[in-house]
């Protein structure tokens, strides 16, 4: 029934598309949905095949209602469907899956609530992908795989709005897998920024990492970046212009970290931690060191930013990377941007259901409540351009260090070669190593094979 049902609604989405005008932006009104997919059989799971898709019993489809209405037409029984959202948002889902039930009275509906992190939902639901949650969050990083492994419904029309056009352009870019659209944004704030104390520095002390070192020194203090971790390191070597790509396998990596300019980076940042004032330092002491007193600036995420606020009060401040000198050059950091996704299981039984739920989930206003409550930035234009969100330092300064950010997507044997590199460079490289041998032998293990 899920595949007659949504073959259906799809079909009844392309034509309602059609009466409202071709090419009509995504700010439709409810009732005036569009595809996103010239092909409507693409939102049926990737393993079923289009015949089966139609069938003549399917239930007729007024053109001139909205697909919710067909879908709560051909609605009989008991709708049942199970959420899966991180220990963090229990209770905040809770109460939107209770706003959900209540936006359509006439329909009953039985939900669970199960909780799932968002970092390992993919393991989770790869595990067993029939038996998984019809609708579940998780990080971006994740979606490559869960894509290959049949795990997502394809976002190819949407119901109550248009996904694609309500979302900032990075988090829809990190919600698509070759050209399609396979979830739906729910936060944009998993990315890193500088926190600082502004009663050490000024607006203008911040805009170089050189400079900073010299302020804070001058203070006895330390400046803080876990530069052993390949998530940070990648901010320098990308920022000097020297890339890392996952490979069309979804496994490989390409990366450039030995070519020309390489050695340079290298070199930076040995210098700048030579200088004992920019230090390396994993998050949980980071978050001890800014409570001490000690650290009065770090590169982190949102998820410090309490910590930040708690320690410096008034003086709380945060603004997109500085810039570090390779060579001669100044270059600005740059960053991995981060998103947390809501995603369908193609294999539920109330697939239209599942796919109006996920939306819901993630919908603007849903986002602006999920800041409200939680703190969480949001992907939707309009709830980040809100005055509440702007004046948040955080996500103020992650929207702006936006301009310098990728999505990560890398494959799995990017990160211990990364990490090797992160430690050598911060440590001072002791062995002597030469640099271009150096970044040969990462590249050759960031590079290798997946086996």
């Amino acid at each position: 029934m899920k595949k007659k049902v949504l073959a259906t609604l799809l079909a009844t989405a392309m034509v309602v598309s059609c009466l409202a005008g071709c090419g009509k932006s995504g700010n439709d009104a409810a009732g005036s949905p569009a595809t996103d997919s010239p092909a409507t059989d693409e939102a049926a799971p990737a393993t079923d095949d289009a015949a089966q898709a139609e069938d003549e019993t399917a239930p007729a489809a007024d053109a001139s209602g909205s697909p919710v209405d067909t879908l709560i037409a051909n609605t009989t029984g008991t709708v049942t469907m199970r959420v899966w959202a991180s220990e963090e948002d229990q209770d905040f889902t809770n109460t939107l899956l209770d706003n959900f039930k209540a936006a359509y009275p006439d329909v009953t509906f039985d939900i669970t609530l199960g909780a799932e992190s968002e970092s390992t939902a993919k393991d989770t639901v790869l595990t067993d992908i029939e038996a998984a949650a019809d609708v579940y969050a998780f990080a971006d990083d994740q979606i490559n795989e869960l894509v290959q492994a049949g795990a997502l419904q394809e976002v190819a029309a949407h119901y109550t709005y248009d996904v694609a056009a309500e979302n900032a352009g990075g988090a829809v870019e990190a919600a698509t897998v070759d050209g399609k659209l396979y979830a739906y944004p729910m936060t944009a704030d998993n990315g890193y920024f500088m926190f600082y104390d502004s009663s050490v520095f000024t607006a203008d002390d911040v805009k170089s990492l050189e400079k900073m070192i010299e302020v804070a020194d001058a203070a006895g203090k330390k400046i803080a970046m876990d530069i052993s971790n390949g998530w940070y390191i990648y901010s320098f070597f990308q920022g000097a212009g020297l890339e890392l790509s996952l490979n069309a396998d979804g496994m490989t990596n390409t990366c450039t970290w030995n070519a020309a300019g390489g050695t340079d980076v290298a070199q930076a940042i040995i210098d700048l931690t030579a200088s004992n004032v920019f230090v390396d330092m994993g998050d949980e002491d980071m978050a001890t060191q800014i409570a001490e007193g000690n650290v009065v600036a770090c590169v982190n995420g949102t998820w410090r930013a309490e910590t930040a606020q708690e320690a410096w009060g008034d003086n709380y401040a945060a603004c997109k990377l500085p810039t570090f000198n390779a060579g001669g050059k100044d270059c600005q950091m740059s960053s991995y941007s981060g998103y947390k996704l809501v995603g369908v299981n193609p294999h539920s039984a109330n697939l239209g259901w599942a796919m109006l739920l996920a939306e819901f989930l993630t919908n603007e206003e849903a986002q602006a409540a999920r800041f409200e409550t939680r703190g969480l930035g949001p992907a939707n234009i309009t709830a980040a351009s809100s005055d509440a969100v702007q004046s948040n330092p955080a996500i103020a300064a992650l929207a702006a260090q936006a301009a310098y950010a990728t999505p990560q997507r890398v494959g799995g044997n990017f990160w211990s070669p990364a990490e090797t590199l992160g430690q050598i460079l911060a440590s001072g490289n002791p062995d002597g190593t030469d640099l271009q041998t150096l970044l040969d032998t990462t590249v050759e293990g960031i590079t290798a094979p997946v086996e």
